[in-house]
């Protein structure tokens, strides 16, 4: 993949520039926002940092959406002083999108864009793997971190993933949760992991920083510099659509979007609590 188009360059849009940039996972990343010439100014901001930070990616702002024709990947961000796209606004801009860059995948980078992937499915009938959200990794950091802290490790050490519909359907998997080889199930009591999920649901929703790097590690494992599965938000398959709503789940990720949902081994509760979290 060598095009990357973001979509509004408000905080969260500007972050994902900077560290996609960082990166060098891309050729190009277009940063697109109607309001006076923002992008242009962030887009330049970053580029005199590439000689300091040792990075090639080439950016540019716009304020015409045209300019994401040709792109690989869009990435739905924030607006310059108008927050995350949401709502029938954001629905449009996802159909204008789709007309635009037909073979793009769609990853709407936003905590509050769950609805917006539910209804471009439903309603616009893009394909569900073309559109993902990646916020809910954003979630299973800070998951990690908060069981690396119960029991005094690094947060590196642990594997774990997120399901559900945060923040009021959290479903944590502790069957297959690990730190440093370990079950986590044998180092931290029920009691104790029950108080984890109410601690991990309050950290909903994570601030632009914590998304722009969950979207940078979406983007590059869809270009394959990594092979790591992503929590995503992910819409039901075209049989469950009338009673089954976006949900969070972990996914292998590839050039084409949603290569395939992983599921790890749920207990009976997590199987019942991750299909209450699905049902509309």
């Amino acid at each position: 993949m060598s095009a990357i188009a973001i979509i509004g360059a408000g905080e969260l849009g500007g972050a994902i520039a900077h560290q996609l940039a960082r990166r060098d996972a891309v050729a190009t990343i277009r940063l697109i926002d109607d309001r006076d010439r923002i992008a242009d100014g962030k887009s330049l901001d970053i580029m005199q940092a590439a000689p300091i930070e040792g990075f090639a990616t080439e950016l540019s702002g716009s304020t015409d959406l045209a300019a994401a024709g040709g792109a690989d990947i869009v990435i739905v961000a924030d607006r310059a002083g108008g927050g995350e796209w949401q709502g029938e606004e954001a629905l449009q801009l996802v159909g204008r999108l789709h007309e635009l860059v037909q073979a793009a995948v769609i990853l709407c980078a936003g905590a509050a864009q769950r609805d917006l992937i539910d209804r471009a499915v439903r309603e616009r009938h893009l394909d569900r793997r073309r559109i993902l959200g990646t916020a809910p990794e954003a979630l299973a950091a800070g998951a990690r971190a908060l069981v690396a802290l119960a029991v005094d490790g690094s947060p590196r050490d642990v594997s774990l993933t997120v399901l559900g519909n945060p923040p009021a359907h959290v479903v944590v998997p502790w069957d297959d949760a690990t730190l440093g080889g370990f079950r986590v199930t044998r180092l931290i009591d029920e009691v104790t992991r029950r108080r984890l999920v109410q601690r991990i649901a309050a950290l909903w929703p994570p601030g632009p920083h914590a998304l722009a790097a969950t979207a940078v590690k979406a983007v590059e494992a869809m270009t394959g510099r990594t092979r790591a599965l992503v929590s995503c938000f992910v819409a039901p398959e075209e049989d469950a659509r009338h009673r089954a709503r976006t949900t969070a789940v972990p996914v292998r990720l590839g050039a084409q979007g949603i290569d395939a949902v992983v599921l790890p081994d749920l207990s009976v509760i997590d199987r019942v609590a991750l299909d209450n979290a699905t049902l509309l």
